[in-house]
């Protein structure tokens, strides 16, 4: 479920989040209409609960899928948060890059793809990385929410098999392994951020 998640932020949610940033009222590409529809999905979907979310999309993911249950199903609404999540990180960090970077692009006529891969993510790519290892640690975190809509995962088997069996001691194994998992995230996206960046 987070590797369908972060698959969805990084071929939807960066390009969203992309797109928001080049459309935006005095964007290098603004474009009002389209910097209204792009935004307010992101704002939309972040704004909702998770768990209501999940509920709100039994009946896309049913029409979908022909299922509620499942994996695959249960990913479904999770892919919807992560590139909308990922979306807002992307176009926070593309903020932070320095205007003359797009100014000295502007001067030398570049194109907007130009602008976007040979300008802005070179130098954003550090706080992209960053953000994606913090959307991750976000996306574990909902998933174990998944186990309501019988997604299964690790927060569900802490639920299932620990707490309600009143093995105690099972969930709180689950627990500190889930914590090591997100150190570990954490410890490799800060090392692999710093590596890229340049500055």
């Amino acid at each position: 479920m987070v590797g369908a998640a972060i698959l969805a932020a990084v071929l939807l949610g960066l390009p969203l989040g992309t797109l928001i940033y080049l459309s935006r009222p005095g964007g290098p590409a603004q474009r009002r209409g389209l910097w209204v529809l792009a935004d307010g999905y992101v704002t939309v979907v972040r704004s909702f609960p998770f768990l209501l979310f999940i509920v709100f999309l039994i009946p896309v993911t049913r029409l979908v899928f022909g299922t509620t249950f499942g994996t695959v199903a249960a990913s479904f609404p999770l892919c919807f948060v992560a590139v909308a999540i990922y979306a807002r990180l992307v176009e926070q960090i593309l903020l932070e890059v320095p205007s003359g970077i797009t100014q000295a692009a502007a001067s030398m006529g570049a194109t907007t793809p130009q602008l976007v891969f040979r300008f802005l993510f070179v130098e954003a790519r550090s706080g992209l990385v960053y953000a994606l290892t913090s959307a991750t640690i976000t996306f574990i975190s909902y998933s174990t929410v998944l186990g309501v809509v019988g997604g299964g995962g690790v927060g569900d088997f802490a639920m299932r098999y620990g707490y309600q069996e009143y093995d105690f001691a099972l969930m709180y194994i689950t627990i500190a392994l889930i914590i090591a998992i997100v150190l570990v995230l954490q410890f490799g996206g800060r090392r692999v951020s710093r590596a890229l960046d340049k500055r």
